[in-house]
């Protein structure tokens, strides 16, 4: 797909999600440099936030759909590199907010709500920052957005408690989030990590590099494909339990829910859900670069390999000491990256298998969907009024 003329794309209706993930890596190297020139004002702004009262602030990661996904990728890898002293992180769905908030939100806990949106204009992205604002007596909103006239974006631009970083180049275009979703992870994890400018940035280099060795591999990934299949499973620990739910959701996406999906942790999986697994299904593993974790992504994987329960079961890797030694796409030649930016090229590799699932089984990637039912943006969403 990524070979192909403008106009074999375009008959395929796969031209606008092919170029999106393919130019990725670019925007990857943007969004650091979108980093470093916000940086001043993002110090302010968490300072100021703070500030607004003693011990650690609460970073609430919220969004809906690949947006909360963002949020369950970055928080548990910045859970041990962040600053565990000022910030406890908890990635919590906009859904969740807006539909119980006193569930989900402590009005008492000084709170920072950072919202991801990649075009700001779902009726829970806005809902969400008004019930905070009802709710929490302490509360600010960093929101990470990818259309500067969004609603989000427009909505907060005046209001002293909110700051507004934006990704432009990365507000896809088509039905599914790709560039969005990977953009606005790295640039959480980027303004939330305490390495030093200089190690992220080899960091989001090297992801770069990996991203497009995934470009230049597509045949690679198109022979996972060529068997007889109907079911998709996506696994992973840390921080790439919610890449692995992103990854489903990519293949549930663009091929309309013709091939089913499901999704876990790789501990997690055999605790009822791996009933999902019968002759049909392709098994995805992303395997953690840390040592430790590293042994139970193994564990899963010898485990269903020597079931002889699926169809195909694949390790996605960046060569380490320890590796699955039969199906793989496995990263080799690069430095290693910790989680969240290894996150990136990982999913690159899911939507790209995504990409190729969908023309697969007939379907248009651009516009998934054929009755309409299901939108670039969520509509038919009833926002009922909220007082605390």
């Amino acid at each position: 797909m990524f070979e192909k003329s403008v106009e074999e794309l375009e008959r395929l209706g796969a031209h606008i999600t092919t170029r999106e993930i393919k130019q990725q890596p670019e925007l990857w190297r943007d969004t650091f440099n979108i980093y470093q020139a916000n940086k001043a004002a993002i110090e302010s702004f968490l300072a100021e936030a703070r500030a607004m009262g003693e011990g650690r602030l609460t970073v609430v990661f919220t969004g809906a759909g690949t947006s909360d996904y963002v949020g369950d990728t970055a928080a548990p890898y910045l859970r041990h590199a962040g600053d565990r002293a000022l910030y406890d992180f908890k990635p919590i769905a906009t859904t969740d907010i807006v539909s119980a908030p006193r569930d989900f939100l402590n009005p008492d806990e000084p709170t920072l709500v950072v919202s991801f949106a990649r075009s700001g204009n779902s009726p829970e992205s806005l809902a969400a920052v008004r019930v905070a604002k009802e709710l929490v007596k302490n509360v600010k909103f960093l929101n990470i957005t990818c259309a500067p006239e969004g609603k989000l974006a427009v909505e907060s631009k005046d209001d002293p408690d909110a700051l507004t970083l934006l990704i432009p180049r990365a507000n896809d275009g088509g039905f599914a989030m790709t560039g969005s979703y990977t953009c606005m992870e790295l640039l959480s994890t980027l303004i939330f990590d305490t390495a030093s400018d200089e190690q992220k940035q080899a960091w989001v280099e090297t992801a770069a590099k990996m991203g497009e060795d995934v470009v230049a591999r597509e045949g690679e990934v198109m022979q996972f494909l060529l068997t007889d299949f109907d079911r998709v499973t996506y696994l992973g620990s840390g921080s790439f339990g919610g890449l692995a739910q992103e990854a489903q959701l990519k293949i549930l996406e663009l091929a309309h829910g013709l091939v089913a999906t499901s999704y876990d942790t790789s501990m997690g999986y055999r605790h009822g859900p791996k009933s999902f697994v019968d002759d049909k299904t392709l098994v995805f593993v992303f395997v953690n670069n840390d040592v430790y974790t590293r042994q139970y992504d193994l564990d899963i994987l010898e485990e269903i390999y020597g079931d002889h329960i699926a169809k195909k079961i694949v390790a996605v890797q960046q060569e380490g000491e320890t590796n699955f030694e039969h199906e793989t796409f496995t990263f080799k030649g690069f430095d290693e990256l910790p989680e969240a930016y290894l996150a990136l090229p990982f999913i690159m590799v899911g939507q790209t298998v995504s990409l190729l699932n969908s023309v697969r089984v007939g379907n248009t990637p651009d516009t998934p969907s054929p009755t309409g039912t299901v939108n670039r943006v969520v509509k038919g969403v009833t926002i009922h009024p909220f007082e605390a």
